[in-house]
């Protein structure tokens, strides 16, 4: 009975789960892009530029801005100037 039981509360829990969502910021492009709606909006990083992001943007509300997770596509981050 105790089997039964532990069962069917672990089907409950993970039925009431919510869904795992995938990663929404892609970490190959600079630049992102968030756009608003009635239901909700949505983020799509797929923008090698801001200029290109904004082209896209132009007459929606929408906003561009920096991806926070971008991988630098392998290179290392530049080295800041000045005395040490």
């Amino acid at each position: 009975m105790r089997v039964l039981a532990c069962t069917f509360l672990t089907i409950a829990a993970v039925s009431a789960a919510a869904p795992l969502r995938a990663q929404t910021y892609d970490p190959n492009y600079p630049v992102c892009i968030q756009t608003y709606d009635i239901g909700g909006g949505s983020i799509e990083c797929s923008f090698t530029s801001l200029a290109q992001c904004a082209a896209s943007a132009s007459g929606r509300p929408a906003q561009c801005y920096n991806n926070p997770y971008f991988a630098l596509g392998g290179r290392k981050p530049p080295r800041p100037r000045g005395v040490y």
